[in-house]
């Protein structure tokens, strides 16, 4: 391998924004922008598998305690309970990185809103200081979903259906399967802890799952899925 040039500095301006050229070059741009998608698509798919595996893993526990629960009549009603406290940590997991999901989709989407689509029919971009919002992201990446957003969403897709139908379970387990002399408040005790209690606490567990499933988003994310009001060109 040859020397290199006594010439050549690294730290020279030249040399450190060499990159810099692609910018008043359009078909270097054109073809850097291209490579840029290539690469945040990737990431994309790699953290919606991410997604779907925690998703995945839900519906198997929620299914698995389902069908435990009601193989016998002896089985315990606060295993249901159990799979809620699973689930919620599911949630969690979920909502950490979906947020970060965000962050490659929002710059994949800001990509084909301003480039791609203009190439294909230029009415002009959707924004235009895209470029210098898709270089600051670049340099310092940031969240940009609210961790209770976040959660909502995730909850109004996927982890609602599920508290729904563990809590209508356990309330079938209690009601249906109510040892003969014993009520419901009794039968929902859960070793010390008084019935009512375990009633009150599975009833207000509910209600911030309604109120952050149903709660309305301050925030669309950008390039959201919609419904089409017309669909006769892609039929």
């Amino acid at each position: 391998m040859s020397d290199p040039s006594e010439n050549f500095d690294p730290e020279s301006r030249e040399e450190r924004e060499v990159a810099a050229e692609a910018a008043a070059d359009r078909s270097d741009f054109l073809s850097l922008m291209a490579h840029t998608y290539r690469g945040e698509l990737g990431r994309t798919s790699s953290w919606r598998t991410r997604i779907d595996r925690t998703t995945n893993w839900a519906v198997v526990v929620t299914a698995s305690l389902l069908t435990w629960t009601f193989s016998n009549e002896s089985r315990p009603h606060y295993v249901l309970l159990i799979g809620l406290v699973m689930l919620s940590v599911f949630l969690g997991i979920e909502t950490r990185r979906y947020r970060t999901f965000d962050v490659w989709r929002s710059r994949v989407r800001l990509l084909e809103e301003n480039v791609f689509a203009n190439a294909l029919d230029p009415e002009g971009v959707e924004q235009s200081n895209w470029r210098q919002l898709l270089s600051e992201d670049l340099r310092e990446p940031t969240i940009k979903m609210p961790s209770v957003e976040a959660v909502s969403r995730r909850l109004r897709r996927v982890y609602a259906p599920l508290f729904s139908v563990l809590i209508a379970a356990w309330i079938v387990r209690l009601t249906v399967f109510t040892p003969s002399g014993s009520g419901v408040v009794a039968t929902a005790a859960v070793g010390a802890i008084p019935g009512a209690l375990v009633l009150a606490i599975v009833a207000c567990f509910y209600l911030v799952v309604l109120a952050l499933t149903l709660r309305r988003a301050p925030r669309r994310a950008k390039g959201e899925m919609q419904s089409a009001e017309s669909v006769d060109d892609w039929k």
